[in-house]
């Protein structure tokens, strides 16, 4: 496949105009004082769907024959692509199967039947469903919408990039999530053509998370390669294979790929949730993660894209909890203690005086080592940073307590 050409993504641009979201454009401070150049967030989370995805879909559906509709579509997804692929069958009138695996967040299952779309539930992981949804094309005849690795869905995607290009027309630095890769070659394609036509150049950034990263290593061997890949929170682009059509673009057009860790994508969040006031999901807030942990620099005004903002409210709820703590803002200690009267009264007057507030506390004489003459004090407490807890920790220890930090 050629890269899609400036003239076949505007196309695609006018199809879908009604259909589409135009997401708005957010200037962010904190991140501009910490890359040293203006930064914005491109808040596709508040793209119809939830994400991006309606993009690829709703323009990969509009291209179908008439035949094609009348079979319907079949597609495979832990989410995102579900319901785009349902959202635009549904205004498109053409019926819709989606194969989903059983853990599915529920927000995203109960909204990928919300939009009309037949719902199978089957296997662990999305491998499950992408093998059967290729079954069901076969037997049934209905037309197989891939997520990622399709021309078409390449081209709706990239009209992300025009919008970028039409908010900032001085973008020296776009930041992209990866998974299969066809939100980041679709813009890719979008943003160098645009900047070509006026002699300019645009950098673009893929960012992948560190356990499910397979295009460092693709790019290196020059071919896509399948990794072994680890539990991610980033479940949107937990990808173990490149799609060879972004590959072959992202190969040509992407000037840098890195990785962030579970950490990073964390303390993301919380960022996105405390100073943008933003609802983010994991996979779309890896750009900011990067930024965060000094993986990537500009010279110039940069676009960060927020690709989705589907999260199950629980799951946010956890990973809340621990971007606190990867942030030195929460922690858990365990504090052996005599079984006298006065114990928990000190230890509470200490942390008052370095300034740590209590959240939860857990006193027990139950547990493996403990002398008949001891209890263990188990203490969640709040602090402002890395060295605050350092001295809360240190508070203590100068008093004589043994502080047993847990790992979150």
């Amino acid at each position: 496949m050629s890269i899609p050409t400036l003239a076949e993504i505007e196309d695609a641009a006018a199809t879908l105009s009604g259909v589409i979201r135009r997401t708005p454009m957010d200037e962010s401070l904190h991140l501009t004082d910490l890359l040293g150049v203006p930064v914005a967030l491109k808040l596709e989370n508040l793209q119809r769907t939830g994400s991006f995805k309606i993009r690829g879909a709703a323009y990969r559906l509009s291209r179908l024959t008439e035949d094609e509709r009348a079979r319907g579509v079949v597609a495979a997804s832990a989410g995102n692509h579900a319901q785009g692929v349902a959202l635009a069958a549904r205004e498109l009138g053409i019926p819709a199967t989606i194969f989903m695996p059983l853990g599915v967040p529920v927000p995203k299952l109960l909204a990928t039947r919300g939009y009309g779309a037949d719902v199978i539930l089957e296997g662990a992981t999305v491998e499950t469903p992408l093998r059967l949804a290729a079954e069901f094309a076969e037997r049934t005849g209905a037309v197989l919408i891939h997520p990622f690795d399709h021309g078409d869905i390449i081209t709706g995607q990239g009209t992300l990039g025009l919008e970028l290009m039409d908010d900032m027309p001085d973008l020296d630095t776009v930041i992209i999530g990866i998974g299969g890769g066809g939100l980041l070659s679709g813009v890719a394609a979008a943003v160098k053509a645009r900047a070509a036509a006026v002699g300019r150049t645009v950098r673009v950034i893929g960012v992948q998370a560190e356990n499910s990263a397979a295009y460092p290593a693709s790019l290196a061997a020059g071919r896509p390669l399948e990794v072994a890949t680890r539990a991610t929170i980033a479940d949107g682009i937990a990808v173990a294979r490149p799609g060879d059509l972004p590959f072959e673009i992202i190969s040509q057009l992407a000037d840098e790929v890195v990785t962030v860790s579970e950490d990073d994508i964390a303390r993301a969040l919380l960022v996105l949730l405390e100073r943008a006031k933003q609802v983010v999901e994991p996979a779309g807030a890896v750009g900011v993660a990067a930024i965060l942990a000094g993986k990537v620099t500009a010279q110039g005004p940069t676009a960060c894209v927020l690709s989705g903002g589907n999260i199950d409210p629980l799951l946010l709820q956890r990973v809340v909890a621990h971007g606190l703590s990867a942030s030195g803002r929460y922690m858990t200690m365990r504090i052996p203690l005599p079984d006298r009267p006065g114990q928990l009264a000190r230890v509470s007057e200490l942390l008052a005086l370095a300034g740590a507030n209590v959240i939860e506390v857990l006193h027990t004489r139950h547990g493996q080592g403990l002398q008949i003459s001891e209890v263990i004090l188990q203490l969640s407490v709040e602090t402002r940073g890395e060295e605050h807890k350092a001295h809360v920790i240190a508070t203590l220890h100068n008093a004589g307590f043994v502080v047993h930090v847990d790992a979150d």
